[in-house]
């Protein structure tokens, strides 16, 4: 990228309008999926001693995925596994011959997603061996981890703190979601910044009920934010162009 840095916002659910939160590190996560299907052996639901039952393997598969979060990664390591998705049989009185597992793992580092991935992978198929079933096993690495670079997030807090003031810029903690910004911030510094966009009570009457969370269907962005959001671009862009003693730019 031919740019000294590089910065990003997203809009944030629950915080205060008025409010801005960053930080430097971590703040969301990578984001891989995995797909495992697990091949058994179909039969007549009455007569399951004559087949090989995927579902209960399925079942001993995410409860066993769950030690790898608490017993083999290290506690103070943030890591998520989450199985969303399973699919299995079509009929009541038939076993299956295959069930299918998707979802999602969530890591701020290489290192813990490495060991995850490895895990998963001895987990599934061992399970699946101890119950003569077949097991595929498949991950997919889509987004790093977003990391915020020190400097530059200090210097999106003071921004934000010369328009909203320094009492309405809050720390950013981080959260498992994922961004592909993140590839931005492995090739140049730069930071991720929210900014709040309300208890949902912007909402037009009949929008519908549940809370005005991303990624659901109640989720309507908070039209007001416009101005302040495009301020902060402003005197973004005008701080780090504006020349300091010495010469060189902020």
């Amino acid at each position: 990228f031919p740019m000294e840095a590089v910065f990003g916002m997203h809009n944030w659910p629950g915080m205060p309008v008025g409010q801005f939160a960053v930080g430097p590190g971590p703040v969301m996560a990578s984001s891989n999926e995995f797909k495992i299907t697990i091949r058994g052996k179909g039969g007549h639901a009455a007569l399951p001693h004559n087949g090989v039952d995927p579902v209960p393997v399925a079942c001993q598969m995410v409860q066993a995925f769950q030690t790898i979060i608490s017993r083999n990664k290290k506690p103070v390591d943030a890591g998520v596994i989450s199985v969303t998705m399973i699919h299995a049989g079509e009929a009541t009185n038939v076993i299956p011959d295959s069930c299918e597992l998707q979802g999602t793992v969530r890591t701020f580092t290489l290192e813990v997603l490495d060991l995850i991935e490895k895990r998963m992978q001895q987990v599934a198929e061992h399970v699946c061996a101890a119950h003569d079933a077949q097991c595929e096993f498949e991950f997919v690495r889509n987004y790093p981890p977003t990391i915020n670079h020190p400097m530059e997030s200090e210097f999106a807090r003071q921004v934000m703190a010369g328009i909203v003031g320094a009492e309405n810029v809050l720390a950013q903690e981080p959260t498992m979601g994922a961004e592909d910004f993140s590839y931005m911030l492995q090739a140049k510094p730069g930071c991720y910044v929210f900014i709040a966009n309300g208890d949902g009570a912007h909402r037009e009457i009949g929008h519908g009920g549940g809370p005005c969370m991303l990624h659901n269907p109640s989720y309507d962005f908070n039209d007001d934010l416009i101005p302040l959001g495009a301020t902060y671009w402003i005197e973004l862009v005008n701080a780090w162009l504006r020349p300091v003693q010495g010469g060189a730019n902020a």
